[in-house]
C-alpha cells in the first residue's frame, strides 16, 4: 500500500538531533505544500526563530501572530506563555488580568520550574490552528509543519497529552487533553518526520527515537528524511577516479586546476564520506525497517529559498524502501 504523502496530511512535526537540519526540512516541506497550492503554516515552537531568515532573508521577525511571508506560506512563532495567556484569557475572560499575572517575575520563575506544561500548551494551541476554518467553512490551513524540539524533548513533547490524560481524570484540562491526544495518534492527520545526518551518532537516536514512538507514543513515523548526503562524486564506470588522479605525475600542470595531488585527495575525500552515508543509511533502514528520503548535500549551504526548493522536490518524492 503506498504511503500518504506528507502534502496530504494536516499536521507533521518534525524533530531530529541538534544539527540535523530539521528546520531547513521543515521550511522545505512548507516551501513544497505552498508551491503545490496548500495553504501552510509553519510554525516554531523553541526560544529563537529561524524559519524567517531561511524562507525570506532580510525579514522581521514573526512573532506570536505571525505573518505571511510567500503565497499560501504563514510563519510563527508558538510562545507557550502567550499560548496560556490566550487559553487562560478565553476560559475565564480577563485577558488582561492574566498578562499582567505573566509579566510577574515570580510567577514565571514559579511556571519555569514546573514540567509538561508548556508541551500540552503548545499543542493545545497547535490544535486550534488545526481547527480553525475560512468563513466558507474548509480549513483555514491545509497543512500545518511544526519545527519541534529536537529528539530527546521531542518524544516528551509528543508524549505529554497520553500522560496528562491519565494523570487527570475529569474537567476541561482532561477533555482539552484528549482533543491533542486523538489529533496526535491520527495517523490520517498527523505524521512525525524524524530527520537524521547518515553518520553514527544521528542515526543511533533516530532508530531509538523511531522504537520509543512505536511502543509508547503511538504517533504515526512512515519515513525518516536523511538530510545532507553525499551523493556518488564519479560518473558510473569511474568510481576508482580518485585512485587514477593520484597515479598522475605531482609535477604535471593543468593551466587552472590544482596540481594531480590536490585533486586526488578532494576526490578520495568524497568518495569517503559518499561511502560512509551509504553505509549508516543502510544501518538506519535495516533497525527502523522504514523507508527513507535522501536530502541531497548542498556544498554551501542551504541559503534561502532557492536552495529550499532544491531539497523540497526531493524532500516530497517517495521514499527509498527499506531492505528486505
Amino acid at each position: 500500500m503506498p504511503l500518504l504523502s506528507l502534502l496530504d496530511r494536516r499536521l507533521v512535526v518534525v524533530t531530529g538531533k541538534g544539527g540535523t537540519g530539521k528546520t531547513t526540512v521543515a521550511a522545505a516541506l512548507a516551501i513544497a505544500a505552498a508551491s503545490a497550492g496548500r495553504r501552510v503554516l509553519v510554525a516554531e515552537v523553541g526560544l529563537d526563530e529561524h524559519l524567517p531568515a531561511l524562507l525570506a532573508p532580510g525579514t522581521s521577525p514573526v512573532g506570536y501572530e505571525g505573518r505571511d511571508l510567500r503565497k499560501n506560506l504563514r510563519v510563527m512563532r508558538i510562545d507557550p506563555y502567550e499560548a496560556l495567556a490566550e487559553y487562560l484569557g478565553l476560559q475565564i475572560g480577563l485577558r488582561g488580568l492574566v498578562r499582567r499575572v505573566f509579566g510577574n517575575r515570580s510567577f514565571r520563575q514559579l511556571m519555569d520550574a514546573a514540567p509538561g506544561w508548556r508541551e500540552l500548551i503548545t499543542l493545545g494551541k497547535i490544535w486550534h490552528l488545526e481547527q480553525m476554518q475560512q468563513s466558507n467553512g474548509k480549513p483555514r490551513f491545509d497543512l500545518i509543519v511544526v519545527d519541534a524540539p529536537a529528539t530527546g524533548h521531542g518524544l516528551t513533547f509528543l508524549d505529554v497529552p497520553r500522560v496528562v490524560g491519565s494523570a487527570v481524570r475529569t474537567g476541561p484540562l482532561r477533555r482539552h487533553a484528549g482533543w491533542v491526544e486523538d489529533m496526535v495518534r491520527d495517523p490520517k492527520r498527523t505524521a512525525l518526520l524524524p530527520v537524521s545526518l547518515a553518520e553514527e551518532l544521528p542515526v543511533r537516536e533516530t532508530a531509538e527515537l523511531v522504537e520509543r514512538l512505536r511502543n509508547q507514543v503511538g504517533v504515526t513515523v512512515d519515513r525518516v528524511v536523511v538530510n545532507a548526503v553525499t551523493v556518488a562524486p564519479f560518473p558510473p564506470g569511474q568510481g576508482d577516479l580518485d585512485v587514477r588522479l593520484a597515479r598522475l605525475p605531482a609535477d604535471l600542470v593543468v593551466p587552472g586546476a590544482p596540481s594531480p595531488g590536490t585533486l586526488a585527495a578532494c576526490a578520495a575525500h568524497l568518495r569517503a564520506r559518499h561511502e560512509l552515508n551509504a553505509r549508516w543509511m543502510r544501518v538506519l533502514a535495516d533497525a527502523t525497517k522504514l523507508g527513507l528520503v535522501a536530502l541531497p548535500r548542498i556544498a554551501r549551504g542551504v541559503r534561502g529559498p532557492g536552495d529550499l526548493a532544491l531539497l523540497a522536490e526531493a524532500l516530497v518524492a517517495p521514499p527509498q524502501e527499506p531492505s528486505a
